[in-house]
């Protein structure tokens, strides 16, 4: 769109806030007593030089799931995470100070935040990766993309298995989601399909990583799982670049090992063992396994040789076509204490939209302002129809259980954009355009599942959670008036769901791309045209799976951990 956009380190801080109050980020606790991982040290203690028969670039979702996979057998397995341990301070990560903890933009953060289109958008940089910092969602995928990817189902579905036996939990639905469920079914989101992890058309209950005490778990916890004398976790590891080899003029360059850095700036060098089952496998997420590719000299020449990266191979499918699903909603203020809930409820429409709803956060904590500004919309509000507003002025800025979000997410998306490196810096973010609505057909998904929303909002079930004089256009023009992403906002806003959703998109996170099956790798997920080279995330999907990935890409991680045993047994 031609947009250019600065943010102030403050403003970043309260937008990241009201994103975290409505949709993902919603909650970060794990078990009172951490593990204590015998493997998992700073990567200064890292030797200078070190041989491996796995090397794992990415402690993340999918990541530690495979890399615990691997280290069952007489294989050496190295996993380099660029963040830190999500066990080290258990009383930051706990749910209750999941604001400061996600507002936090100093170097050692568990997010970094980047801009695409406007959006304020965040990559995890922890152990565990995205499960630290989302919100604990767990459902699988459609069948559709097991079939696509051309995965075996009876292993992914013993792949699923293996997760939720260890991770995962059914829900207690308390008030305010029971009422967005049945706001769903009365808005036509039929049938209700009760608990299931399947992801089936209609109203459901999924999985999530919280325990009944509200302790989360994450892919991190996988860990549990692995040969302790197989494998090695290396913390702050900022991998730089992976190393080729070619033994000949013409022949296919070889992945060997790779360069890393530790938190104090010191050099370190991991090579694969000479055995040629030995492999560098990419599990750095959307944004970071693209990203490392170029700087490895694997992209479009010119992009390359414009920065002086020696090209190993002229490739120019990585960074393209990476997607991110949009999401638009509203906030709803209710007239009665609710509970503090994360999405545990899912509408999947017939026609491409999910909706989901979180509760009962106080975003407003830290930032007494945006409390009262939101408090001085809804004021001015309630004045122009000359209705009371002093009791509800004073439970928007002095309550933290009394809000509430309502959420629809775009499938697909097939909007599509690109990544490419803006310098050589590995700890920088590229540059990534998602070209959020693009496609119309995703922003009509968008305006039908705004409609459902405001369906829901407007049922019988959900009464008693609205204030009775409150319009759904005072929640439209609340939701307008927020400022929600970088993007200008145009008069119709209020008055067009189009607009509406282009005005106001925020994200899930759950963008993907950039290294897709058939174009940048092949179906086993080797890198084409290199040897000893893979990448398994979510920058290989062609799309997101299912209403949340996370579930998805840990099956992914155990899944193909089994797979390259069975290769490694031939």
């Amino acid at each position: 769109m031609g947009f250019k956009y600065s943010c102030s380190c403050s403003k970043w801080r309260f937008l990241a806030l009201v994103f975290i109050a409505e949709f993902a980020f919603h909650g970060l606790s794990y078990a009172e007593k951490a593990p204590n991982f015998s493997f998992i040290q700073e990567a200064t203690s890292a030797p200078a030089h070190s041989f491996y028969d796995y090397i794992i670039i990415g402690g993340g979702t999918a990541g530690c799931p495979l890399a615990a996979t691997l280290s069952t057998v007489d294989a050496n397995v190295l996993v380099l995470e660029r963040g830190g341990s999500p066990y080290v301070n258990t009383t930051k990560i706990r749910m209750e100070n999941f604001i400061p903890t996600l507002t936090d933009n100093s170097p050692d953060s568990f997010a970094q935040p980047f801009i695409s289109d406007g959006v304020l958008n965040r990559r995890a940089r922890v152990l565990g990766g995205g499960t630290v910092i989302n919100a604990g969602y767990y459902s699988r995928a459609e069948t559709f993309f097991l079939k696509q990817t051309g995965l075996d189902e009876a292993l992914a579905n013993d792949s699923y298995k293996w997760v939720e036996n260890k991770l995962v939990y059914k829900p207690v639905v308390l008030q305010w989601q029971s009422a967005v469920r049945n706001g769903l079914l009365e808005a036509g989101v039929l049938p209700d399909n009760g608990f299931t992890y399947d992801h089936i058309n209609g109203t459901k209950t999924g999985g999530t990583m919280f325990d009944k005490n509200g302790n989360r778990n994450t892919a991190a916890d996988l860990l549990k799982y692995a040969n302790p004398r197989r494998i090695k976790v290396y913390l702050h590891a900022v991998v730089q670049k992976i190393i080729f080899t070619t033994t000949k003029v013409g022949s296919r360059p070889k992945a060997e090992g790779v360069i890393f850095y530790d938190a104090n700036g010191g050099k370190h060098t991991a090579f694969l063992q000479t055995d040629s089952r030995s492999e560098i496998i990419l599990s750095a997420g959307t944004i970071g396994s693209p990203q490392l590719l170029l700087l490895s000299g694997i992209g479009p020449a010119t992009q390359l040789q414009g920065l002086g990266i020696k090209v190993v191979l002229n490739q120019t499918m990585v960074g393209q076509e990476v997607a991110d699903n949009p999401a638009n909603g509203l906030i709803i203020p209710s007239p009665l204490p609710i509970e503090l809930s994360v999405v545990i409820i899912t509408g999947i429409t017939e026609f491409g939209s999910y909706v989901e709803s979180v509760s009962g956060f106080d975003f407003y904590g830290r930032f007494v302002s945006g409390a009262q500004s939101l408090a001085n919309d809804f004021t001015t509000i309630l004045n122009q129809t000359r209705k009371s507003s002093m009791a509800f002025r004073e439970a928007v800025v002095n309550s933290t259980t009394n809000l509430g979000s309502i959420m629809e997410k775009v499938n697909g998306p097939i909007s599509k954009g690109y990544l490419e490196l803006q310098n050589t810096n590995a700890n920088d973010n590229p540059k990534v355009r998602f070209n959020y609505f693009q496609a119309p057909e995703d922003l009509r998904k968008c305006v039908q599942g705004m409609k459902t929303v405001i369906n829901v909002v407007n049922s019988k079930s959900f009464s008693r959670f609205r204030y009775r004089n409150t319009t759904i256009q005072d929640l439209i023009k609340m939701r307008v008036n927020i400022p929600v992403n970088l993007r200008p906002k145009h008069p119709n806003s209020t008055m067009s769901l189009e607009q509406f959703c282009i005005d106001t998109v925020t994200t899930m996170w759950h963008y993907h791309g950039g290294c897709q099956v058939g174009k940048v790798v092949d179906q086993d997920y080797k890198v084409l045209g290199v040897d000893s080279l893979r990448v398994i995330d979510a920058s290989t999907f062609s799309f997101s799976p299912g209403t949340n990935p996370q579930a998805t890409l840990m099956m992914l991680g155990r899944y193909m951990g089994r797979r390259i045993l069975q290769s490694r047994r031939r």
